[in-house]
Parts: structure tokens; C-alpha cells; sequence
């Protein structure tokens, strides 16, 4: 039975003493959990741009576009959050024209919220580019070939120019798929790394900084940072270092650890989580934000996503199929072209591309949604039980998930075959 929130529980914008090193910090959001079923949660995120509902999805415009859409385009299908690169940010158009022109907001006539990353990912994207020191991560210029030394404080500065909502501090990224004493050094170099980032936040009163859990796949190492991260008493927490190789067992139970011990009136982003199974998974287990390359990269190559999974345009079986891509969907490109017209775009004309990252950011903008009022009304099982009756028909749902689901007290027998 759903418990629904009939008081709103806030975590005020009101100026916060933070534990850490910092004195005091102003946290320029306020977080109302609206409803519940177990540890999902819905919420309202209010930032200085815009009021959020979550959970939620933020697609991923590197250098503040997100190929081939208008804002106003994302406006349209619902976007809340549009995701910003520091690193190549920084690179170009750099910061300094950025802050010239008014911030990024105004540089890319974007009226909501916008989260920056630190460039910290480069680390592991560009490792062949970087060398990694406790100072911070000089990189190799994809661009010019010249050395560019990204620290903490260089990375807080740069974000402080851009100006986004939520900036994100620098932690040191490694694979999941690594073993060993890097794993170890990762985690605490971060936990270093955050409190330098605390102390260059000059703007606390307009930007959130986030901290970022890493620890690898370890389950003691995640608990270090999680608590080192929680004592700094920050505006919201990312889970950081996954969807980067490891199983989905490992991936889920990492999420299920960390959201169980962040905050209950702060928000919880897990990083680079972009298919929309594993939203659905997380969201069950209590993360509110999610961010990836996947709906608009997986469109350039002609598939769109459907409620039964991936509609791959390029075959051959579309050629003659005057169907919208999805008869569900209310998207402009599904009330205005037919599967057969994109089959003969996809791949070959950049139209192709730009109508099926539309339909895909829209898809995703309709899940959050979903979600939402699912556990506003009361009726979050039932909503995941229908989302995996469409995406395996034969009841063949995947183990892990299953698993996920039991920890996160949602009964999906009737949508799955019984493991033997």
C-alpha cells in the first residue's frame, strides 16, 4: 500500500552550517518529497532557474546543445535539465566568454535549469590524455595538443563562470570494471578533493555543488564516502562511477547501498544511467535524477525507443510500415511521420537523426512523468509491473531486476516467469 506524504518534507533554502571545513554555506534549492511507495520517492527540486518534478532525466548537451533540437523543442517535450561538460566547456567557447556573455544560461538562451558537470569523466573517456596526481588531472588538449591542468578548485572556478544550477565537484573516476588499491586511492582522493571544492565555491547562494560517491564495487568503500560526503552536509549527492562495464547485479546494489544511506531530504543523482530499465530500477530504490548520451546517441544511429524496448528504423521491414514509430506516443514526430519516411532518412539525411532524438528525449520526458505521478497517486507497483509487461512480454524479466524490485519492496509476480 502506497504511503503518500500529506506534509511536505522540505529541505529549506535557508542558509545551512555545514560539519566539513566550509563555515557557512547557502544552499540555493529547496527539495519537497510530494510522495512514497516504499523508498521511491516524488519530489519537487526548486532551483534558481526552475521548479523540477522528479525523478527525472537531463539530457546531455556537451557544449549547451543538444544536437540537432531547438530549446524550444525541449521546452515542448517537457525538459527540465539540460546537462553541461566543463571540460570541454572550457575548451570551447571557454568560461571567460561564457561569463562575458551572462552565463550560460543566456549564452544558449536556455530559460530552465542547467547542471555542469566537472570534467571529471574525462578521466576515464580521455584517460589516454590524462595524467592523474593528487594536485589534479593534466590533461592533453583534444584540440591544440597543449597540457590543461583541471583541479579541483580550477574545475569549481570554471563552473562558478558558467553558472549552472548544480555544479558538480571534482572526484577521481576510475572504471568499475577495475580492481585493486586504485579503487581505494580513487575514494579518499575524492573525499580530499571535495573539501578543496567547498572552499572555491564562490557562489553557493545561486549554485548547488553536488558531492560524488565513488568507492568502486565495494561495499566498505562506498560507506566511507558516503559518510565522509554526508558530513559536509551538501545541497544534493551523486552516485558516482557506475554504468561504466560492471554487471547489473553489482550496478543495482550499489545504487540500493548509497541510496540508503544519503539524506532523505536531499536529492540523489546517479551519474551516466540513461536506459530507461535501469531508471525505472533506480527510481524504485529511492534516486531522484539521471543523466546519459544514450536516447539522442542511439538516435544518430537509427533506433528509437518504444515502450516494448528499441524500434530499430534501419531495417528493412520498415521500409513500407506507415505506422507511427509508437501509436502512444504524442509526440510531434509520431502524429506527423510514418516509420516508413524515417527508415528512408536514418543514417542518410541529419532529418533522421533530429526526428528520432526528438521522439527519444520525448520518450524519456514521458517516463519521468510516469513516474512521478505514479507514486503521487498511489500506484507505483502497478506502474512498473505494466512498464515490464510491455518490455518482456514472456515474462522473462531479468534476475537482477527482480532482485532490485524485492529490495525495493515492489511485487512484480504477476510480470515475471518464477526463477527455477
Amino acid at each position: 500500500m502506497a504511503l503518500l506524504i500529506r506534509r511536505k518534507e522540505k529541505a529549506a533554502c535557508s542558509v545551512t552550517i555545514l560539519r566539513g571545513p566550509s563555515a557557512v554555506h547557502i544552499m540555493a534549492l529547496r527539495f519537497e518529497i510530494l510522495g512514497r511507495f516504499n523508498r521511491a520517492r516524488a519530489a519537487q527540486l526548486t532551483l534558481p532557474h526552475f521548479v523540477c518534478q522528479t525523478p527525472l532525466f537531463m539530457p546531455v548537451g556537451t557544449q549547451g546543445t543538444i544536437k540537432g533540437l531547438t530549446n524550444n523543442q525541449l521546452e515542448d517535450i517537457g525538459c527540465q535539465i539540460i546537462l553541461g561538460n566543463t571540460y570541454h566547456l572550457a575548451l570551447r567557447p571557454t568560461a571567460e566568454l561564457i561569463d562575458e556573455l551572462g552565463g550560460l544560461h543566456n549564452f544558449m538562451n536556455w530559460p530552465r535549469a542547467l547542471l555542469t558537470d566537472s570534467g571529471g569523466f574525462q578521466m576515464v573517456s580521455l584517460l589516454h590524455l590524462a595524467d592523474i596526481t593528487e594536485k589534479g588531472v593534466t590533461f592533453q588538449s583534444p584540440v591544440d595538443g597543449k597540457p590543461m591542468l583541471l583541479t579541483p578548485e580550477q574545475s569549481i572556478k570554471i563552473q562558478n563562470k558558467i553558472g549552472a544550477d548544480i555544479i558538480m565537484a571534482l572526484d577521481d573516476v576510475v572504471r568499475t570494471t577495475i580492481t585493486g588499491p586504485r579503487i581505494e586511492e580513487a575514494m579518499y582522493r575524492t573525499l580530499r578533493w571535495i573539501d578543496r571544492c567547498i572552499a572555491a565555491h564562490e557562489k553557493p547562494n545561486e549554485q548547488n555543488l553536488f558531492g560524488i560517491v565513488q568507492g568502486g564495487l565495494d561495499p566498505a568503500l562506498r560507506d566511507i564516502c558516503v559518510r565522509g560526503l554526508v558530513d559536509r552536509n551538501l545541497p544534493g549527492y551523486a552516485i558516482g562511477g557506475l554504468a561504466g562495464g560492471e554487471d547489473k547485479d553489482s550496478f543495482w546494489r550499489v545504487v540500493a547501498q548509497c541510496t540508503a544511506a544519503l539524506p532523505e531530504d536531499k536529492p540523489r543523482y546517479v551519474m551516466g544511467v540513461g536506459y530507461p530499465l535501469d531508471i525505472v530500477v533506480c527510481s524504485a530504490l529511492g534516486a531522484d535524477m539521471y543523466d546519459c548520451v544514450y536516447p539522442t546517441r542511439t538516435a544518430r544511429f537509427g533506433t528509437a525507443l518504444v515502450p516494448e524496448g528499441v524500434l530499430k528504423l534501419k531495417h528493412k521491414v520498415m521500409e513500407a510500415d506507415v505506422r507511427p514509430i509508437d501509436p502512444t506516443c504524442s509526440c510531434m514526430v509520431c502524429k506527423n511521420y510514418t516509420r516508413s519516411y524515417i527508415h528512408c532518412l536514418v543514417t542518410k539525411d541529419a532529418m533522421g537523426s533530429q526526428l528520432l532524438s526528438y521522439h527519444n528525449l520525448a520518450y524519456m520526458m514521458r517516463l519521468s512523468k510516469d513516474l512521478h505521478m505514479s507514486i503521487i497517486e498511489g500506484r507505483f507497483p502497478e506502474y512498473v509491473c505494466g512498464f515490464l509487461q510491455k518490455q518482456f512480454p514472456k515474462g522473462d524479466v531479468p534476475e537482477w531486476v527482480c532482485n532490485a524490485m524485492e529490495v525495493a519492496g515492489i511485487d512484480i509476480s504477476s510480470c515475471c516467469v518464477p526463477f527455477s
